[in-house]
């Protein structure tokens, strides 16, 4: 069989822990556009 067999938790993961950060801070701040742009359509009867 094969002698490097997978050992869980020894890969490194730093690259897509970036990615995944980067990703939720890209939707954060999409949702709280939409809701500024929200807000300020009701305000304003646009």
């Amino acid at each position: 069989m094969a002698d490097n067999a997978h050992s869980h938790g020894n890969m490194d993961v730093s690259t897509q822990e970036k990615t995944f950060d980067g990703f939720i801070y890209l939707v954060t701040r999409a949702a709280i556009g939409c809701v500024v742009l929200l807000l300020i359509a009701a305000l304003f009867g646009a």
